[in-house]
């Protein structure tokens, strides 16, 4: 008969003093220090976060009272939830910034600047795609209380609130933030990023600028940038080519910022970012956990995901001995209720 099975642990616990037991300890003490590492290397990536988010977000200059008083539209049925933003770049005639915390002077005083470029940004749920629309400086549109006049006006009349209302009646769409930049903050932003990469279509010279451009690619630095997205005398299409050059420009800096904003490489990620706050003001209800989600949203978004459109046109006509765009209004608020509620505006309008 054989003698009983003794039941052992397995493995077998070391003999004390054993060299198993001080292997054991040496693989728990690795085991503790490797979570201590990761809740540490976690803790430093949230505390990163958040210092960033306060740091960069608390650099951007707000702008009080942005928004209209009274009645506004509400969003469209069937909307995707996304994000529309009104984006102005004003032609301040001041000899000292208006916007950004490098400003000096006012953002805006009455008569003294009109909006030179305004945009619909709408970007969908989580930045994954955005669409862009261009209104033309020249389009002749009712501006409320001042009967109808030039698009640009509005902001010169009433500032930011009134351009707001303005764009909000004529396109019967809700904007939830607003941001602005002078020429200063345009040419500093564009010095900062390194210079923007543009190719330029064909020769051409600005006669009001006394400005000549040369076709093919180049990186421009802030002035040469400011000059040739200003330009519209000497050009055929007159302000339609100017947006389409400014609609390139801006595909263009938006890669380039987004080539700056980058996890691996936080002192490129941090000039881009202070170049970005140092020049734009956004409306006091942006928040900095909005800018810091939407800066982080924007670095997945390509190219390809981002289109570029302008407000349809009518026809032209002098009104007031002004040169003024009629816009097909109809058909722009169709436009924008495609890109509202997720659905892709056929190719050309």
């Amino acid at each position: 008969m054989s003698a009983p099975r003794e039941w052992t642990t397995w493995p077998p616990r070391p003999e004390p003093g054993s060299k198993g037991r001080k292997r054991r300890r040496v693989l728990r003490a690795a085991l503790i220090g490797g979570l201590v590492a990761v809740l540490a290397l976690l803790g430093l990536l949230a505390g990163g976060v958040w210092w960033g988010t306060n740091h960069y977000g608390g650099q951007v200059t707000r702008i009080p009272h942005a928004f209209p008083q009274g009645p506004r539209p509400q969003k469209a049925e069937g909307h995707d939830n996304g994000t529309t933003f009104l984006l102005a770049g004003v032609d301040s005639r001041s000899k000292r910034p208006t916007t950004g915390t490098d400003a000096t002077a006012d953002l805006w005083k009455p008569g003294a600047q009109r909006s030179d470029t305004l945009m619909l940004v709408h970007l969908s749920p989580g930045e994954r795609t955005a669409y862009t629309l261009s209104i033309p400086r020249d389009s002749w549109v009712p501006i409320p209380g001042h009967g109808s006049a030039k698009v640009n006006a509005a902001f010169s009349w009433g500032g930011p609130p009134l351009l707001i209302q303005t764009v909000e009646q004529l396109t019967g769409t809700r904007i939830d933030h607003f941001g602005v930049v002078d020429w200063h903050g345009f040419k500093s932003l564009t010095d900062a990023v390194g210079g923007v990469p543009v190719t330029v279509p064909a020769n051409a010279y600005d006669p009001e600028q006394h400005r000549a451009f040369t076709a093919g690619p180049q990186t421009m630095n802030g002035d040469e940038a400011l000059a040739y997205v200003r330009q519209r005398h000497g050009l055929p299409g007159g302000e339609l080519d100017r947006i389409k050059r400014q609609q390139q420009f801006l595909r263009s800096m938006v890669a380039q910022v987004r080539g700056g904003v980058r996890l691996t490489d936080p002192f490129a990620t941090g000039r881009t970012l202070d170049a970005i706050t140092r020049t734009v003001s956004v409306d006091s209800g942006m928040t900095n956990g909005d800018l810091r989600n939407l800066v982080l949203g924007l670095r997945h978004l390509s190219a390809s995901d981002a289109r570029f459109s302008t407000a349809p046109i009518i026809r032209s006509e002098m009104i007031r001995r002004q040169y003024a765009l009629i816009l097909d209004k109809q058909k722009l608020r169709s436009l924008w209720h495609e890109v509202e509620t997720g659905r892709t505006p056929a190719a050309g309008r």
